[in-house]
This record gives C-alpha cells, sequence and structure tokens, in this order.
C-alpha cells in the first residue's frame, strides 16, 4: 500500500479533503451542518434527560464526538450524537445500580462511552463486521417500533405531572401511570401536547413540501423557544423547568469508577450492539444513495465507488437498510469517537435515524457538515446556557417523543404480513419480546431469531452442459459435462438476503479471476468474459424483504439504474427462444429511465434472469428438485455480468 492509501486507511477525512470541490460542496456543507445543528442542541439535552443525567451531558456528547467522527468516520451523511434508544438502555440499566441522583450515576455513563468506544474500535480492528449481516430488517424494525413506545411512556411523567417508575418494561409503565392517575396535573399535559403537535406538524409540512423543508429541523428549537418564552412571561408553578445548565466547554478529564468495569461489561456489550444496529441501517442507506460503498469492519476505513463488475449486480441489494445494511459506519468511527467523547465528560454516543436523514435531505456531501455541527453546540455552550435554565421539561420530553414516533414500523409490518410471514413474525417476536422483557433481552432475542434464519455458506455449483442436451449440471457431479472457455455457467442454491450477500460477491469474484483454466471447449480466449447465473433457487427482495415482484404490481420495489431483473415465466425450448432473445435485447435497450436506486449510469450493464418457471417438462416431470434448463445458442445473451466493462 502507498502512503495515501495508508492515510486514507487511518484517516479517511483525507479522501474527502483531497478531492474536495469548494464551489459545489462548501455551501451545501455549511447549511446542512447549521440546519442540524440547531436541531442538535434541544435533542441533546432531551435524550440526557432521558438518560437520568443532566442536560449539559447531552451537550458535551454532542461536541468533541462530532468532530472526532468527521475525521475518523467514512459515513459523508451519517449524523453522530446522542439518541434515544442508547439514552434508554443507559437509563434502564444504570438506574439498578446506582441512583440518578447520586454523582456515581453520572460517572459510570460516562465510564460506558470509554468501554462502548472500546469495543467498537476492537471489532472494528479484528474485522469482526461480518457479524452485523446476520441481523435482517425485520428485526431492525421490530426493535425500533418497541423502543420507540417505550420511550414515549417513560417519557409521559413530563406531560402527565407525576413520577413514575423507571422501566423499559411496558407492562410496568403502564400500571405506574395508572397507579398515579389521582396526581394527573392539566397544565404540563396541555403545554406538551400543544408542543408535540406544532412538532409534527413541522414535521410533516417539512417532509411534504420541499419549499418547506427547513420546518422539519426547526421544529425542536421552535418547541424551545415557545416553552422559554412562555415560563418567563408567566412564571407557572405546575411547570417543572430545567434549571440552572453550566456554561463554557467540557473540560478534560480521565474517566473514573474503573472498579465498576466487570459489572458494566455485558451493559456496554449490549449497548454497542444497539449502536451499531442503528448506525449501521442510516449509513447503509445513505451510501446507497450517495454512489459509496464502505468497509463494516472499520468504519474508517476508505468508501469505494461502485465501478462494475460482478459485485456490481448485488451492491444495491447489499446496500439496503437490512442489516440492514454495502455496510455502514459503525465500528472503528464511532469507537474513536466514543472514546475521545469519554475524556470529555460524553456519554455513549452513535448515530441519529431523524438527524442523519435531515443531514441528507440538506444536501450534505462530506464530513465539514459534522464540524458545522460541532462548531454550532460549541457556540450553544459557550454564550446560550444561561437561557436554557427556563425551559419548560414538557417541551423536551415533547422532542424526544416526536423523535421517536417516526420509528413505530407498523406499516412495515403489514407489509410484510402479506409479503413474507416468516419476517413478519421475526418482527413480531423482536417486537412483543422488547417491549415485555425490555430492550436488553428484546433485542438478544431478536438477533438470536435472525441468526437461526441464516442458511448455511454452501450455495453454488459451476454447472456445465450434458453431452447431445440443453441440460446443465454440477461439473463435480458429470464431469463428463462441457465448458467452455471464456464463460462459467454458475447455480446459486439459496436465496438471497441479507447475511449471504457479502459472501456471494466474494465468490462471484473468485469465479472470475480462478476458473479461467478448467473449460473444455471452445477456444482459449485466455480469461473469463462472462459470468452467468442460474437463479432457479433465488429469492429476490423487496424493500425489507427477500422477495423480488413484479414492478408493474408492486411499484415501490427497488431497480436499479443500470441492471434489469427479468423473470422468464415459461419453459424454454425451440419455439419461444427466438422471441426471449429479442425481448431481452428490448429489456437492454428501453429500461434505462425505469431504475429508481443507484447512479445514473446511462445505460444497461446487466440483464439478470430469475428462471425459476423455466422448466423443461419432461425434466420436471423426472425430478422433484426443481432445474432450470440453458440453451447453449443464447449463452451470449444471457450474460450477467461483462468483466471488461
Amino acid at each position: 500500500m502507498t502512503a495515501v492509501e495508508w492515510m486514507e486507511l487511518f484517516l479517511p477525512c483525507s479522501r474527502w479533503i483531497r478531492t474536495y470541490r469548494w464551489r459545489d460542496y462548501l455551501q451545501v456543507d455549511l447549511m446542512s451542518g447549521l440546519t442540524v445543528g440547531v436541531m442538535l442542541v434541544p435533542q441533546a439535552m432531551s435524550y440526557a434527560k432521558l438518560a437520568g443525567l443532566h442536560p449539559i451531558y447531552g451537550l458535551y456528547s454532542g461536541f468533541v464526538p462530532l468532530f472526532v467522527y468527521a475525521i475518523f468516520g467514512s459515513s459523508h451523511q451519517l449524523a453522530v450524537g446522542p439518541v434515544a434508544s442508547v439514552s434508554l438502555l443507559v437509563s434502564n440499566i444504570l438506574g439498578h445500580i446506582v441512583d440518578p441522583s447520586n454523582e456515581l450515576y453520572t460517572e459510570l455513563a460516562i465510564l460506558l462511552a470509554l468501554m462502548v468506544g472500546m469495543l467498537e474500535c476492537l471489532m472494528g480492528l479484528i474485522r469482526l463486521g461480518w457479524l452485523i449481516r446476520f441481523i435482517s430488517h425485520s428485526v431492525i424494525s421490530g426493535f425500533a417500533t418497541a423502543s420507540a413506545i417505550s420511550i414515549t411512556l417513560s417519557q409521559a411523567k413530563y406531560f402527565l405531572g407525576y413520577n413514575i417508575v423507571r422501566s423499559g418494561k411496558i407492562i410496568p409503565l403502564i400500571r405506574s401511570i395508572i397507579a398515579g392517575s389521582g396526581d394527573f396535573s392539566w397544565p404540563p399535559f396541555v403545554m406538551g401536547s400543544i408542543f408535540l403537535a406544532i412538532l409534527l406538524l413541522m414535521e410533516h409540512l417539512g417532509k411534504s413540501k420541499k419549499c418547506l423543508r427547513s420546518l422539519r429541523a426547526a421544529g425542536p428549537l421552535t418547541a424551545v423557544v415557545l416553552g422559554t418564552t412562555f415560563v418567563k412571561i408567566f412564571h407557572p408553578s405546575s411547570i417543572s423547568v430545567v434549571g440552572e445548565v453550566p456554561q463554557g466547554l467540557p473540560k478534560f478529564s480521565i474517566p473514573r469508577g474503573f472498579q465498576h468495569v466487570k459489572s458494566l461489561l455485558s451493559t456496554a456489550v449490549l449497548i454497542t450492539g444497539v449502536a451499531i444496529l442503528e448506525s449501521v441501517g442510516i449509513a447503509k442507506a445513505l451510501a446507497a444513495k450517495n454512489g459509496y460503498e464502505l468497509d463494516s469492519n472499520q468504519e474508517g476505513s476508505v468508501g469505494k465507488e461502485n465501478t462494475g463488475g460482478v459485485s456490481s449486480v448485488l451492491v444495491g441489494v447489499s446496500c439496503q437498510k437490512n442489516g440492514f445494511c454495502a455496510s455502514c459506519g459503525g465500528l472503528f468511527g464511532l469507537g474513536v469517537a466514543n472514546i475521545c467523547g469519554s475524556f470529555f465528560s460524553a456519554y455513549p454516543i452513535t448515530g441519529s435515524f431523524s438527524r442523519s436523514a435531515v443531514n441528507h435531505e440538506s444536501g450534505a456531501k462530506t464530513g465539514l457538515s459534522g464540524i458545522t455541527m460541532g462548531i454550532i453546540m460549541g457556540c450553544a455552550l459557550l454564550f446560550m446556557t444561561p437561557l436554557f435554565s427556563e425551559i419548560p421539561q414538557c417541551a423536551l420530553a415533547a422532542i424526544v417523543i416526536s423523535a421517536v414516533m417516526g420509528l413505530v414500523d407498523y406499516e412495515v409490518a403489514l407489509f410484510l404480513w402479506h409479503i413474507d410471514k416468516k419476517d413478519f413474525l421475526l418482527w413480531m417476536i423482536t417486537c412483543i419480546a422488547t417491549l415485555i422483557f425490555g430492550i436488553e433481552i428484546g433485542v438478544v432475542i431478536g438477533m438470536s431469531c435472525s441468526v437461526r434464519t441464516f442458511h448455511g455458506h454452501k450455495y453454488f455449483a459451476v454447472l456445465g452442459r450434458l453431452p447431445g442436451t440443453t441440460v446443465y449440471r454440477n461439473i463435480l457431479q458429470y464431469p463428463e459435462a462441457y465448458t467452455y472457455n471464456g464463460i462459467v455457467v454458475v447455480r446459486i442454491d439459496a436465496p438471497i438476503y441479507f447475511a449471504n450477500i457479502s459472501h456471494i460477491k466474494d465468490r462471484l469474484r473468485e469465479y472470475e479471476h480462478n476458473l479461467s483454466g478448467t473449460a473444455n471447449r471452445g477456444l482459449d480466449v485466455g480469461r473469463i468474459y462472462f459470468v452467468i447465473l442460474e437463479m432457479s433457487p433465488v429469492l429476490g427482495r423487496l424493500p425489507g424483504t427477500t422477495v423480488y415482484r413484479n414492478i408493474l404490481q408492486y411499484p415501490e420495489a427497488y431497480t436499479y439504474n443500470g441492471i434489469v431483473v427479468v423473470r422468464i415465466d415459461a419453459p424454454i425450448y425451440f419455439a419461444n427462444i427466438s422471441h426471449i432473445k429479442d425481448r431481452l435485447r428490448e429489456y437492454e435497450h428501453n429500461l434505462s429511465g425505469t431504475a429508481n436506486r443507484g447512479l445514473d449510469v446511462g445505460r444497461i450493464y446487466f440483464v439478470i434472469l430469475e428462471m425459476s418457471p423455466a422448466i423443461v417438462p419432461p425434466l420436471a416431470s423426472q425430478s422433484s428438485s426443481v432445474r432450470t434448463t440453458i440453451d447453449p445458442t443464447i449463452s451470449i445473451t444471457l450474460m450477467i455480468s461483462r468483466k471488461d466493462i
């Protein structure tokens, strides 16, 4: 590796700094950073309260880690900082160890940031990012839905005007709310409901109308300003406020409480898993939308542009939100950010769904937007903290509730019910387990169920044509089968889904490079030019599933620029072969404008055939297993990848 490559490996920011286009990127990066920074300040205080900490520690957690992540993180649009799910985990777990009013509670929260950061860095350095592949989108969605419900109920005390039990389980929360109903207070309920309505309205307008996009980010600030103004004018005694917030930047200090490391280790592992899950889904989706690919093992490694080849066939699928999500920015960069933050009084941070979405929609191109967010937070700590003392608690609770309501994926559950009952069952198990047993146990149950759905690694068979027939068989079982120089026919013997996509990409690359000497027919062309996939056992994927469907019947299905996936709904034989060839040529030339994902490459590079119905009747009657035949006269037309593109 060259010196530049080593620098890009350990300092990913050097890549976008060297190629930064000042005219194109500077304005949008600064504006997106300003927008998200304004959104982060009130959210950080709200999430710190959710974690059982003083609001100042939320501001500290949104300061130093942002600068560190901009240097070591390779996701250009991921907005890191305090988030609701991690804050709830900190509150639930540390609350069983020490009282939140005790100074030790804060020390342990900061120590957790150091431990989580070290675990994330370790996972990146020893390349354990592949473990994330086993967590499906159904698990992430079910976990997020249950977490949103638990977080909403935990914030109800600021609306109702009385204390409720601190728990991440839905049954104790509901019991506590009902038991204290005699102490209900109308003023905080009315004020909190008004703020929540304003936040939801501004978010809806910001999402539905492009000209009002800034309203979405301005919602939290609006609630804080209105609430503070009301309290300063009327001084209502029944409305609780934040209280004094220290002014100034955080000071360097070494985390304390190391005697509790052993008891916190399992907690740190759990928070690491949840933090990575959140960042994985976000950064994968952002990488797919912005046309770069990330290393799942080192969030600090360089994003790679998609340049074609067999791996390009699968890039679009692997970049989506399933586990899941091409890879994400969740390990090394986040780890370094947490470690450095712990020395400046930060508690564990990760990527935020809502802020990352706003950052992307605002046009952020590089890590400069993250640096701008950090500068905004620094200005708030230096000059604005005296104004924060009169912020109503119900306003901060409304900010938390509005932020997590978007995580309730009931539409995904309904969609999975109609598409894939197994994925729906996985969603329900994770959601119900998280609600009943808490986030800690729920996420473990969901991960365990997800891993049990994983298929083995024996996916592939190289096929050859049996002499005198049009039947293709595994060359290991039928060594007399014909194979051709420059062409390799591969059968994938398992569904393509979240857990095996990277393995399939790697194996296809091996077939491109390592099979040039195994052919026994045709001219010696010296290399592999065509990789043909026989995909009768394969199921594709609708959003959030492992299923491909007709785009006319399912217009929401993902399609990708440069790639068209075609299903042949009839046996291939002598009478229809010309028609099939003509239709495939039409798809190559006429579908370039129908894709809705990936970079605009200007033409169709890959035609992928899903051929499960393409069975010759005699063969189907002779065997209980499904087999696909490929006529040798169209082997070039059934092209999946041209290696020289």
